[in-house]
């Protein structure tokens, strides 16, 4: 048989997460293949049983809404998926099923990059409180930036983080002013078939900046709104093959092959 990995989540069908790791694994010649697979997230634990005993699975990138609940069903963890409290990935070693996090490195080499590009990072407003925002706010940290407000509506759940990860600023509802230097949208508001974010950026800086993790569509309407005031922008693809090269390398043992990254985007963006 054929070895594999897959992307799992609820809704599923928009990743482009097959596409990514499918050319890496073509233009590399390795014989195995990347799929998509939907999993609910009461069927989580028997897809996690059923994978213990396949010896051709490679691993597992997890989706929402599924990171929380995927950490506590390994039996092991990295120490970014314990300090995210998320995982989004889930690998075989050793007989047991690892829990990592890749999100983390991708989010905090975006965010080095802002800040290489002239971004001002006097203050972040992040909008949402689950576990892409958890990986957010491990991100923040590795890069120094305390000075975070959480926006979000469960309020409860915003404020038990801001106390959990040592936040400078107290949350605030998810239709609150933005404040601060730069916002970072880690709900799926936006994405195709969700209500839009409909976020007044008029506050921001001209050396302000946007990351929207949504990857369906690229151009949300937040992405939009920057580049319509000159902000600095990142986007959800950016994030998504920042994470999936580690990740490659983690299922498959090889490097991705980055420099061909020219003909993944433009394979993206058809």
């Amino acid at each position: 048989m054929t070895s594999y990995a897959e992307v799992i989540g609820d809704p599923i069908d928009h990743s482009r997460s097959p596409l990514i790791h499918q050319f890496w694994l073509d233009q590399l010649g390795i014989d195995a293949r990347y799929g998509r697979r939907r999993v609910p997230r009461a069927d989580l634990a028997d897809y996690v049983a059923q994978r213990r005993a396949d010896v051709d699975w490679k691993g597992s990138n997890v989706t929402m809404p599924l990171k929380l609940d995927a950490l506590g069903l390994a039996d092991d963890a990295t120490d970014r998926a314990v300090a995210a409290g998320a995982a989004n990935v889930l690998l075989p070693r050793d007989g047991k099923i690892v829990a990592a996090n890749t999100d983390v490195g991708a989010i905090a080499d975006i965010l080095a990059r802002l800040q290489r590009d002239g971004a001002s990072m006097a203050g972040v407003t992040l909008l949402g409180n689950g576990g892409a925002a958890r990986a957010a706010l491990v991100a923040l940290k590795l890069v120094g930036l305390t000075a975070v407000r959480i926006q979000a509506r469960d309020m409860a759940a915003a404020m038990k983080l801001a106390v959990e990860f040592g936040l400078d600023v107290q949350p605030a509802p998810m239709d609150a002013p933005i404040g601060g230097s730069g916002v970072i949208n880690a709900t799926p508001l936006g994405m195709n078939g969700m209500d839009c974010l409909d976020c007044d950026l008029s506050q921001l800086p001209t050396s302000g900046w946007v990351f929207d993790m949504i990857t369906d569509p690229v151009e949300t309407p937040l992405v939009q709104q920057a580049r319509r005031r000159g902000l600095k922008v990142a986007n959800g693809l950016d994030m998504l093959v920042g994470q999936a090269a580690t990740s490659f390398k983690l299922f498959f043992g090889v490097d991705a092959p980055r420099d061909r990254d020219a003909i993944l985007w433009q394979k993206l963006q058809a």
